[in-house]
């Protein structure tokens, strides 16, 4: 019985290692601008989507402005799952648009950039917070934010980055 146990405890072991990622492989996930996690908190007023988001940063305070512009950047190229009495909402443009306005946003989420105007409201992770974690290579920090949906949704129109709803028509 002893045996069989260690057997199988070893077979499990080898089929971690064969399954596991190498430290580059999560480095590389851990640092993707697609990787957003974010959470749905229900209807906002008019226009605006209430997420709940987190940043990563060395700092807290980085990690308050990494989950603000996370919060912009998956509404614009992930979507906002549904949850918490509100319906899933698509995103404005798929994720490989980003490589073709590659300027355009590299000027927008800049340090300070036109995303912030798109940020209505925030609870700013507070240094120990709940919500806060200490990792060993800086802080993960929650965010819950407002972002004005519409108003993001017409100065993209307007830049002509996201398609006029009725250009179809």
């Amino acid at each position: 019985m002893k045996k069989s146990f260690m057997g199988i405890m070893l077979l499990l072991m080898a089929c971690q290692v064969v399954t596991g990622q190498t430290r580059k492989e999560r480095k590389a996930m851990y640092g993707s601008q697609y990787n957003y996690e974010l959470a749905c908190l229900g209807v906002g007023q008019d226009g605006t989507k209430l997420i709940k988001v987190w940043g990563y940063g060395k700092k807290v305070d980085n990690a308050v402005y990494d989950a603000k512009r996370t919060a912009v950047a998956a509404v614009i190229f992930r979507g906002v799952p549904g949850g918490n009495g509100a319906a899933p909402t698509p995103s404005l443009l798929p994720v490989d648009a980003y490589e073709q306005s590659m300027d355009f946003f590299d000027d927008f989420f800049k340090d300070g950039g036109m995303y912030l105007s798109f940020v209505n409201l925030t609870t700013d992770g507070t240094p120990g917070g709940a919500d806060n974690i200490k990792m060993s290579h800086g802080y993960k920090v929650a965010v819950s934010a407002s972002i004005n949906f519409n108003a993001l949704r017409k100065y993209l129109q307007d830049k002509g980055i996201v398609k006029r709803m009725d250009a179809g028509f």
